[in-house]
């Protein structure tokens, strides 16, 4: 299929064939059933599948605006949100919309929230109200997305790295994360932090003085909201950043883990 869409994706949509459009269809379906992903782990490390993203691009291509309703709300759309059965396991809080062609893995929580079409949302993860989870976004297990978090989408390039937010990560009220910003494992990030690809992540935990990182936060980092002074023409401003203030402790308890670090670092959530 790698090659085949790799193939199509130079065509015009006008002379996309329909066996064309059923394999483009098929590998879309495949996304939606967590049978192929965006964006994996192999060997420790995170592949973007390009073709994969070029399939969802070709999808939009191919589809047509058409009416949904919704109650007394009307719409036009291309692509259309998921049909919940039950039989998934996934709670669903109404009115939240998880869009055809993204992947919500059984014992998910969605609160009245929004999944893209492309994003990956593990077991045990709860995207709370509001909160926005991009096209292609890959969430791992046992994440908490709190309220009005806003997870950035990509689709194009097409061989652009999703964000990616690996398991067991507590995501304070109103963060953002955009760009393609990998969070490892176990990584709390306090309300209000913004990180994108060329936000300065700031460790302060080193007595022998800062150590500065982009676009990704290490495994079980405590981040805060912070400021860095910085000089321009019209004079000094403080410019946002984000800091690194302590570390959850692996050895215990996730939830106990969680809690103490919330306690001993002082992190609004």
């Amino acid at each position: 299929m790698k090659n085949e869409i790799s193939a199509i994706f130079e065509k015009a949509a006008a002379d996309i064939s329909a066996a064309e459009q059923k394999l483009i269809i098929d590998v879309v379906t495949q996304i939606d059933k967590g049978q192929l992903r965006v964006c994996e782990k192999v060997d420790g490390k995170w592949i973007t599948n390009e073709w994969v993203k070029k399939a969802i691009l070709l999808y939009f291509r191919i589809q047509k605006n058409v009416p949904m309703e919704c109650g007394p709300l009307n719409y036009l759309v291309k692509v259309p949100v998921k049909k919940w059965t039950g039989e998934e396991g996934v709670r669903v809080v109404p009115p939240a919309v998880a869009r055809f062609g993204s992947f919500i893995e059984k014992g998910a929580i969605l609160m009245p929230s929004y999944v893209n079409i492309g994003a990956y949302v593990g077991s045990g993860t709860m995207v709370d109200t509001w909160a926005t989870v991009g096209s292609c976004a890959q969430v791992g297990a046992n994440v908490h997305l709190s309220g009005g978090v806003g997870i950035g989408g990509v689709l194009e390039p097409a061989q652009a790295q999703p964000v990616i937010i690996e398991d067991d990560c507590f995501i304070g009220s109103r963060c953002i994360v955009v760009e393609g910003v990998h969070l490892e494992q176990g990584v709390v990030l306090g309300a209000g932090v913004t990180i994108t690809a060329s936000t300065k992540i700031i460790d302060v935990t080193d007595s022998s003085g800062p150590k500065i990182m982009k676009g990704h936060v290490p495994a079980n980092s405590v981040v805060i909201p912070g400021v860095e002074n910085k000089n321009f023409a019209a004079g000094s401003f403080g410019v946002p950043c984000a800091l690194i203030s302590g570390t959850r402790q692996e050895s215990t308890n996730k939830k106990t883990s969680l809690n103490q670090a919330l306690r001993d670092f002082q992190v609004s959530i």
